[in-house]
């Protein structure tokens, strides 16, 4: 998008400016930036305490690993089915604050319904609650981005993003690990309801009136003075088309059907390898790509407006096949956890890919949030497949086969966003 106007002639000597384009609004506050930071941070810390410690937590009281499945499933289950619709209601809202502010909300009451009642009835409306509330809250983090920052500068925005949310999730793991050790797995979920609140307060630092509404969702303006775009332009069945978002769709799906098993995988080799210290080395394989995240993924959101989407979207490709190839040949248990360097390349430049993409490709829909829900789906049909494909193929040929396999998928991948993905970075 090129717009190169800056001002109409009222009179000899006098310019009046014409009103800004898109992208060219008053920065945001300093306070409403940290605010977005810390309730983004927070957040990670809120949501990290509803990963493993759930089973840990419902084993201690006595529950089967049928039903711990059957809850998990649920929450599976609800989390892939909920992509599109929860994009579709942060679309439809006029505060993407509220939204963001009711959904974490309701997962602090999960976390105490999952401490105080750990019966089955309870349990299962807790989970369900909880990825509900998981389907908006992407969606709303983005479009509060987008609204804020304006499409221009989105890339940096989002690499803040991903480099408070890994600190946040480094963070919550060693505050939940240590209660649980220290304490009890109960006190887990008190400790993430607890956290609900100092989320919500920094939720309230963000200004509401510096979020533009209609950018927030993805359309051109909602001032009066900007041509309005047409019906066609923004119509669902139009984004739906897009040959770029379908595009990328299938690639965000081949990249988490090769990256979704490859940790586990992993960490069933190393534990076979070295079963005493499987545990730390497993543990220091999750915390060299946050690591990487926090410290590369705002340099992340800079390079992909200078140089472009396509190029940082290889490299990490690329770099997730290379670490398949190298857990495929790999045997010392000390090196694979230098490999997971790999993992913080690709895990640094897809968090902010993913959202800045489909911010370029739904630009002017009115549909951000729900080409969101799009590719979050792709996501979470990728990530599905994984570990069953991966884990068949361990099983029958072994675990070297299953790497190469993924590396394989990844390749692929590589290959359609190199001959099918268009550029879709966008210029002032």
């Amino acid at each position: 998008m090129n717009d190169d106007r800056h001002g109409r002639s009222a009179g000899e000597g006098n310019v009046v400016p014409l009103p800004p384009a898109p992208g060219e609004r008053p920065k945001p506050s300093r306070e409403s930036q940290r605010g977005l930071d810390w309730f983004i941070f927070f957040l990670a810390d809120v949501q990290t305490g509803f990963g493993p410690f759930i089973a840990v937590y419902l084993t201690t009281q006595k529950w089967t690993q049928v039903e711990i499945g059957f809850v998990l499933s649920i929450g599976g289950i609800i989390g892939l089915l909920g992509q599109m619709p929860g994009g579709a209601v942060v679309d439809a809202a006029r505060s993407e604050r509220l939204v963001a502010g009711l959904a974490v909300a309701t997962i602090g009451c999960a976390a105490l319904a999952y401490a105080l009642w750990p019966i089955f009835p309870v349990v299962t409306a807790a989970a369900t609650l909880h990825a509900l509330a998981s389907c908006v809250l992407g969606p709303a983090i983005a479009a509060i981005s987008l609204g804020l920052v304006g499409p221009l500068a989105i890339g940096e925005r989002l690499g803040r993003n991903a480099r408070f949310a890994s600190l946040g999730n480094g963070s919550a793991a060693a505050l939940m690990g240590a209660c649980g050790y220290l304490l009890s797995s109960q006190s887990v979920f008190f400790v993430t309801a607890l956290l609900a609140i100092p989320t919500l307060l920094a939720l309230a630092r963000i200004r509401g009136q510096e979020i533009n509404v209609a950018q927030a969702h993805g359309a051109l303006s909602e001032d009066g003075d900007t041509k309005a775009a047409d019906k066609e332009a923004t119509s669902v069945l139009h984004l739906l088309r897009q040959r770029p978002l379908l595009i990328f769709a299938g690639g965000v799906l081949l990249f988490q059907l090769a990256n979704a098993a490859m940790l586990p995988l992993m960490a069933g080799v190393v534990t076979t390898r070295s079963a005493q210290w499987a545990p730390v080395l497993i543990a220091a394989c999750i915390i060299v790509p946050q690591a990487i995240v926090a410290l590369t993924s705002p340099s992340v959101g800079r390079k992909a407006q200078a140089w472009g989407r396509r190029p940082l979207l290889l490299m990490a490709f690329g770099a997730l096949a290379i670490r398949g190839l190298l857990f495929a040949v790999v045997r010392d248990p000390y090196l694979l956890v230098l490999v997971q360097v790999f993992d913080g390349i690709t895990a640094a430049v897809l968090s902010v890919m993913v959202p800045l993409i489909v911010a370029d490709i739904a630009y002017g829909s009115g549909h951000f949030n729900l080409a969101q829900g799009v590719v979050g789906t792709a996501t979470g049909i990728g990530a599905s497949l994984s570990t069953v494909l991966a884990g068949y193929i361990s099983d029958t040929f072994g675990s070297s086969i299953a790497f190469t396999g993924l590396a394989a998928i990844a390749a692929l991948g590589l290959t359609m966003i190199w001959l099918l993905m268009p550029e879709t970075r966008r210029t002032a």
